[in-house]
């Protein structure tokens, strides 16, 4: 008997664009060496942009396309020797949802090098908790703390902090001592969320989104920007000398505005954060640094779990700014 599962399938509806819920068969899926049992997935903007009608672009280059940008599971079947049936692991990147079938199934067939240990410390839930949006913003942090930041040069800033990547930086930088400046779209709703991660302090969202001079006051020892756009022009303009602006965001758009003023008269760096095509040694690092460093406690009050046929509805919500924290999806209902 072929066994059937349910997937969330992207695909073009009467002209229409987005993914529903679909009953899948293992003959479906890719032909690929290892097959996993998954058993959580997450809500991303990326997991918007793939699902929802509503997207102001096509994330996905083929159709029909399983979406899902990340996935945790056990592995059920595999012909690569490293990898053994019952090993806990997850996958994040390497096109899922684009070009190659992504989280959004309770099977997935996957090449081996994708794969990552979970480490012994999460559970598959709390591992997609993190998932891709903590695990950028760990990447984020490595940067910072690579360039030489320390907790005593002075406060980070972080933008979009109530989003998943943004919310997960807050904790992250808090647990390591650095203060945090947060910076979100409405303080009087998100003040109590954002400080219980532990920042410092909050900013309002237009104090950032606004046409910025090209030098202003230096504030910053270090900046996690999860917007793009006026944000990141008027954040650049007021990073203190030598410090660094990490950027991996385009909710406040793609342009960016800006002179070589910051660059050249301050000496800072701007550097882009890419999740997607990160090596394993990369992954390896922020995972491991993952589980030591995140607070439990914390994450368990920035996610909540949702059945897998929410997802069309959450991707929606998603897009329309509706969502603070992380939403993780439960594949096994």
């Amino acid at each position: 008997m072929t066994e059937l599962f349910k997937a969330i399938v992207t695909d073009d509806q009467d002209g229409v664009v987005k993914g529903r819920l679909t009953t899948l068969s293992l003959s479906d899926l890719p032909d690929e060496e290892v097959l996993v049992d998954v058993a959580y997935s997450t809500i991303n903007y990326k997991d918007g942009l793939a699902v929802s009608e509503h997207s102001p672009i096509r994330i996905a280059r083929k159709l029909p396309m399983v979406s899902g940008i990340d996935l945790a599971g056990t592995v059920m079947e595999s012909s690569a020797a490293e990898w053994k049936p019952g090993t806990r692991v997850l996958v994040n990147g390497y096109g899922l949802s684009e070009t190659y079938w992504g989280g959004y199934s309770q099977r997935a067939r996957l090449k081996p090098e994708w794969l990552v240990r979970v480490p012994e410390k999460l559970s598959l839930e709390q591992s997609m908790a993190i998932g891709t949006a903590g695990y950028t913003a760990m990447l984020c942090v490595l940067a910072v703390e690579d360039h030489g930041v320390k907790p005593k040069d002075g406060p980070i800033l972080v933008t979009g902090a109530s989003g998943g990547v943004g919310s997960v930086a807050v904790s992250l930088l808090a647990e390591l001592g650095y203060e945090v400046v947060a910076s979100t779209g409405n303080i009087e709703n998100n003040s109590a969320f954002i400080k219980g991660l532990g920042a410092a302090s909050l900013i309002a969202r237009d104090e950032m989104a606004r046409e910025s001079q090209p030098l202003e006051s230096e504030r910053w020892a270090g900046v996690i920007d999860c917007v793009g756009g006026s944000t990141l022009a008027t954040a650049l303009s007021q990073a203190r000398y030598g410090s660094i602006v990490t950027m991996t965001g385009l909710t406040g758009g793609v342009d960016l505005h800006t002179t070589v003023m910051p660059f050249i008269l301050r000496n800072i760096t701007l550097q882009g954060v890419d999740s997607v095509q990160a090596s394993q040694a990369i992954r390896q690092r922020a995972w491991q640094r993952l589980a030591e460093f995140v607070n439990l406690v914390k994450l368990g009050k920035i996610y909540t779990v949702a059945p897998l046929e929410e997802v069309p509805a959450l991707c929606d919500q998603i897009l329309a700014g509706a969502i603070n924290g992380r939403v993780v999806i439960d594949m096994t209902n």
